[in-house]
């Protein structure tokens, strides 16, 4: 059984609340999306996080199409100033809300299968899994809980599928089945652990590993994709 030691503990918050090139939440907008989700009452961790939460998700729109393999375009202080985002750009965002607010917070990387998947998504890529998926690990009443706050209100709604909801004390990482019960949506096949920075590189490997595409078109890191036109 793993203990954590108040030294640890010390070392973790530092770590995983620390201001980084990527988690540069000290900018304007993180900070007002703070304050304002503050407001005048007094949260516990577990409440802050899950009303961080509930705001990341239904605040930017899921936008899988942009994909930036330039490293600057991966600062949240650049994330924060767009209208949507992908599962990587939303993750960022709550990790560096959740920083802001000193509640230990890393990003994760997987690989899962979007069985109601976008056609043209798959057309392009040539296949229906999707690498690397974000979640967020967050350090709440001594343990880490995982959360997923990629699919808005209102994209679920259209997909036919349940909001994937969060609530502090246990992993939320994808809707399995639609609202039937009946359909796969998603399924969870590989976790590539979890990091304090954006590994850029690492990302454009994985995807050049199971996208012929990438390899295909030579896609470099420094490069914007606009994956409608790959």
């Amino acid at each position: 059984m793993h203990v954590t030691t108040k030294s640890h503990f010390i070392n973790m918050s530092k770590k995983y609340t620390e201001l980084t090139f990527h988690f540069d939440f000290l900018n304007e907008k993180i900070q007002n999306i703070l304050a304002s989700l503050k407001g005048k009452e007094t949260l516990s961790d577990k409440e802050f996080a899950v009303k961080a939460y509930l705001y990341v998700r239904d605040t930017w729109p899921y936008n899988p199409y942009r994909f930036s393999l330039i490293n600057e375009d991966w600062k949240v202080s650049e994330i924060i100033t767009h209208k949507n985002g992908h599962c990587l750009d939303k993750a960022i965002i709550l990790i560096s809300i959740l920083r802001a607010a000193k509640i230990p917070a890393r990003l994760g990387l997987a690989k899962v299968r979007n069985h109601i998947a976008i056609d043209d998504i798959i057309e392009k890529f040539g296949s229906d899994v999707l690498v690397p998926h974000g979640y967020v690990d967050i350090f709440l009443n001594d343990k880490w809980v995982k959360a997923t706050p990629a699919f808005n209100k209102g994209l679920c709604e259209l997909l036919n599928v349940k909001t994937l909801e969060f609530d502090g004390e246990h992993d939320s990482l994808f809707q399995e089945f639609d609202q039937t019960g009946e359909k796969v949506f998603m399924e969870y096949l590989e976790d590539y652990g979890t990091f304090n920075e954006v590994p850029l590189a690492y990302m454009h490997q994985l995807m050049a590993e199971h996208y012929p595409a990438f390899q295909k078109k030579n896609i470099q890191l420094g490069c914007v994709l606009n994956l409608k036109d790959l």
